[in-house]
């Protein structure tokens, strides 16, 4: 059995994290760290996970936590980790990093879009960009992960098959509708529900931190050096992200839908909405709540030549959970798929 802990457990991701692995045949969880509510039930603040554990938050260090477990999930805010981090790379246990730390290759991003400076360019470079259906051989041989984000998973995955294509434009316009989860469990004015409720607010029209993240990957995947123009508005729904993005580039529909199977292969966890007769003929966010699928999707527009492509996941499994228990089975190698072939939850 991997043994392994969750540092910040009281959140939203943490929550999933241990829903995901309790049922996991091939872990036990050892520790789940929270300052706030130290010495708690886990199900108090988790209340779906009633009667399936009888865990207790620590108030517990990352450090003195990495002693007693194989595999240690950090999650925590951006720019938290990254103070744990050095030393705990130095036990020898293995990371999967949930915040944006260390997803940058670039290290010298992070003052632009972190608001911090880096520091630590060695480490940068042992950790994996967690992202299964992209960096699966590499992930097989890591130590350290460093999980996407939410939009940017939605956007990598919805974009990055039709860059192959010869565009017209080397920006592509992204979209993102966001669920209250993924601001956090944190209370603000914002998450007040005569605030939230009917409502539709563009909260990062420009300069959204996850744009580096989507060029560096799509770069990745395609080769080709991209601009991603993002905006993101928080919508009146709890979890999931759609993203709606324009690329500049004329195809016929046979040929897009080949070029997906082929992108996609038989990966399991990509799920391509193909039929038009269906109320959901589009990919949305409702049709995959709770499960670690993401749908693909496209519209044609031939008036100004673009492609519109759409990405649909829940934003706390496959935006985030989900990706780090898939990379952990795939780097201890388990069965991928093991934990996380429940299918989405409907009707929400």
């Amino acid at each position: 059995m991997l043994k392994v802990g969750i540092v910040g457990g009281s959140g939203y991701v943490g929550g999933e994290l241990i829903r995901l692995l309790v049922g996991h045949n091939n872990v036990e969880i050892i520790s789940v760290s929270s300052t706030s509510h130290s010495g708690e039930k886990i199900s108090r603040i988790h209340p779906d996970l009633y009667g399936l554990t009888d865990l207790k938050f620590e108030n517990i260090s990352p450090l003195d936590m990495a002693g007693k477990v194989d595999l240690i999930f950090l999650a925590l805010p951006h720019g938290t980790s990254i103070k744990y981090v050095p030393e705990l790379v130095e036990t020898g246990v293995k990371i999967i990093d949930m915040s944006a730390d260390f997803r940058l290759k670039d290290y010298t991003l992070y003052r632009q879009w972190y608001g911090y400076d880096h520091g630590y360019p060695d480490i940068i470079k042992k950790f994996v960009y967690g992202m299964p259906e992209l960096h699966r051989e590499e992930i097989k041989n890591a130590k350290f992960i460093a999980t996407p984000g939410c939009i940017a998973s939605s956007s990598i995955y919805s974009i990055a098959p039709f860059l192959s294509l010869d565009t017209a434009s080397n920006i592509v316009n992204v979209d993102a509708k966001v669920g209250s989860s993924g601001s956090g469990s944190g209370l603000d004015e914002s998450k007040v529900f005569s605030e939230r409720f009917g409502s539709v607010r563009a909260y990062k029209p420009v300069g959204h931190r996850h744009t580096p993240e989507i060029e560096q990957e799509l770069e990745y995947a395609s080769g080709k050096k991209v601009k991603i123009a993002l905006s993101a508005h928080s919508v009146n729904m709890v979890r999931g992200i759609l993203t709606t993005s324009s690329i500049y580039a004329e195809q016929d529909e046979i040929s897009l839908w080949a070029l997906l199977k082929k992108f996609y292969g038989n990966e399991k966890f990509v799920r391509l909405i193909m039929d038009r007769k269906s109320n959901y003929k589009y990919p949305d966010p409702k049709t995959v709540v709770g499960s670690n699928f993401v749908d693909i999707g496209f519209a044609l527009d031939r008036y100004v030549k673009r492609i519109v492509a759409f990405g649909a996941i829940d934003n706390l499994i496959k935006g985030a959970a989900g990706n780090a228990v898939q990379s952990m089975n795939i780097m201890n190698g388990f069965p991928e798929y093991e934990s996380l072939m429940a299918p989405s939850l409907f009707p929400v």
